[in-house]
């Protein structure tokens, strides 16, 4: 009789919920495998998180911890805590997470303090900057994990460097997966009535802590981009919101910039293909505009994704104003196109991996 297994997703963000929405769906097809998504809550606003699991139809998580927002450690804290007796109810086969969020670090250490394998989605990926909480996670997660699925060669470069050989694969982007498949979902012509878009735009976001936190970044960001000679349609995230009302910024907001709520995850896609310029401090929006073929500034300090800076569709600036001028002034097309990030097939590998691992370790016990 062959063997099913159960596993334990966990997910507390955003991009999170899109990696999942695409793998779900590819576990979903294969009856050897049981899924039970933990959500972590660290995205409490609805808007960031319970209208996405509808959108891209998720499976309802069966757990969610209502973490919310408090400083790392505590947030670490609590989900350590809570999801303990998690894994008592549920005793999992496996534990998957995704990505460099507290909640992926925090699943990471609960994993290997329990002895369950650890799949890592988005292993690998680097920004050499330890000041920088998501890069911590991410050397915290890529040490206790047994299974490492890269979205790029690059991510499989860096293992390599630090002595991480075993059990390492290059499947592409779990995320890109959703956009090969739902084209039908992305469309622009209603959006452009909806929010009095004329002509060309731009598609903004900015929300990383290393630029929210800090007013004279984010002043710099505002100051750029109020330069900008066409619209910026700016989805505005909660934490850029009370930052901008913290620091007395908003004078800055030019009169070129359309502030929305933040939008869908198929309403980014429709307005982002649609848009001549990304500005964005945001890995997911870096990937996506790559794929749409959309030319980006990266208004953070560096990227994981070398890829699109190699081909040349997108450029970092951090949030320095002169730089960002520049490129808003002079953005270009890459001259190349690879989809380097992914072929749309990912979840299907992955599943695959998965199942032959597990076998493995089933038949040594």
């Amino acid at each position: 009789m062959t063997k099913s297994y159960h596993i334990i997703t966990v997910v507390g963000a955003r991009p999170q919920f899109v990696k999942a929405a695409a793998l779900s769906r590819a576990f979903a097809k294969n009856d050897r495998i049981k899924e039970t998504i933990v959500h972590s809550g660290q995205h409490y606003d609805h808007n960031l998180s319970g209208g996405f699991f509808s959108e891209l139809e998720i499976p309802a998580p069966k757990y969610n911890l209502d973490i919310g927002s408090m400083s790392h450690n505590k947030m670490i804290g609590h989900f350590l805590i809570a999801f303990d007796d998690i894994i008592d109810d549920e005793q999992p086969d496996m534990i998957l997470v995704y990505g460099d969020t507290n909640t992926t670090s925090a699943a990471a250490i609960a994993a290997a303090k329990r002895n369950i394998p650890l799949v890592h989605v988005e292993a690998g990926l680097r920004e050499w900057d330890k000041t920088i909480p998501e890069e911590v996670n991410k050397l915290l997660t890529d040490s206790v994990t047994d299974l490492f699925f890269s979205p790029t060669q690059t991510g499989v470069n860096n293992l390599i460097k630090v002595g991480i050989t075993k059990n390492v694969y290059n499947t592409g982007d779990i995320s890109l997966d959703l956009l090969y498949s739902n084209t039908k979902y992305i469309a622009d012509d209603e959006l452009r009535s909806k929010y009095n878009i004329e002509g060309e735009y731009a598609f903004m976001t900015c929300h990383r802590d290393a630029n929210t936190s800090d007013a004279s970044k984010l002043s710099a960001i505002l100051r750029a981009v109020s330069q900008y000679k066409g619209q910026v349609i700016f989805p505005m995230h909660p934490r850029t919101k009370s930052a901008i009302l913290q620091y007395g910024l908003g004078s800055l907001i030019g009169d070129n910039m359309v502030i929305i709520e933040p939008l869908g995850f198929w309403e980014t896609q429709s307005l982002l293909r649609g848009a001549s310029l990304a500005i964005t401090d945001s890995g997911g929006i870096i990937k996506e505009a790559y794929f749409h073929k959309v030319p980006g500034i990266i208004i953070d300090k560096q990227t994981e994704w070398i890829e699109t800076l190699s081909e040349g569709w997108n450029v970092v600036t951090g949030p320095d104003e002169q730089k960002i001028v520049h490129q808003l002034n002079n953005h270009t097309k890459g001259n190349v196109h690879t989809n380097a990030l992914g072929d749309g097939n990912c979840g299907e590998r992955i599943t695959s991996i998965i199942i032959s691992y597990l076998d493995k370790i089933s038949s040594k016990t």
